[in-house]
């Protein structure tokens, strides 16, 4: 058996809480239950709705982008071309 810590905030906490209570299961079942889904589907239990898909894909996009930009090694490299 293991221990997980994970970082949420405190609204997600108690709303989750609130609803788990009322199927009558605690966090750590939730969370276990998650676990094995995942591990039987071989990925997420559910699908992204295609909202959130759109959403991701272009901040994905976005990223790609600002990642093709020009390095720089030093703040200084970067500040003498900035400001030439």
């Amino acid at each position: 058996m293991t221990t997980i810590n994970i970082r949420i905030e405190d609204a997600t906490k108690k709303k989750a809480i609130k609803t788990l209570a009322g199927l009558g299961m605690d966090m750590s079942t939730a969370i276990k239950i998650f676990l094995n889904q995942v591990i039987i589907e071989d990925g997420l239990p559910f699908t992204p709705s295609a909202k959130k898909r759109a959403i991701r894909a272009k901040w994905d996009k976005e990223v790609a982008e600002a990642l093709k930009g020009k390095g720089y090694d030093t703040a200084e490299e970067m500040f003498k071309d900035i400001l030439k």
